[in-house]
């Protein structure tokens, strides 16, 4: 089985409900294509916090290292890396509290795919959530 996207009204529901999203990859470079789509959806309203162990803060809150060190509930787990690092960002999701997880727009992987549905993830891939929310 191919992976598969959830229908529009899901990914509409999941945008209006969720209040945190963890962005795992986001740069502190303005010029960032995660760091542009992130400030968007900052400024639409949601609390983002950053994923990343290169650096302190992004967007004026604080980066953590790894999804797993985050200490408060999160919402969407939405990945900015390459598609081969997909599967180890998945395997680290399962232990995360959250059960949502969204791959940007050309990022995908079938294994990570499998895993997170084996784990009652509802998966998102190769669809940009700044789109997505203007969108629906």
């Amino acid at each position: 089985m191919t992976w598969e996207n959830p229908t529009n009204e899901t990914i509409s529901t999941i945008l209006k409900e969720a209040k945190t999203i963890a962005v795992v990859g986001l740069s502190n470079n303005p010029e960032r294509t995660s760091y542009q789509v992130t400030e968007a959806m900052q400024q639409a309203g949601y609390k983002i916090i950053p994923v990343n162990p290169m650096v302190d803060s992004v967007l004026g809150e604080k980066s953590y290292a790894s999804l797993t060190d985050i200490d408060e509930s999160i919402d969407i787990i939405n990945v900015f890396r390459r598609s081969e690092f997909l599967p180890e960002i998945a395997q680290e999701a399962i232990k995360a509290d959250c059960r949502i997880f969204w791959a940007q727009q050309g990022v995908v992987n079938e294994e990570a795919y499998h895993l997170l549905k084996e784990n009652d993830f509802t998966v998102i891939m190769d669809l940009c959530i700044k789109v997505a929310h203007a969108v629906l």
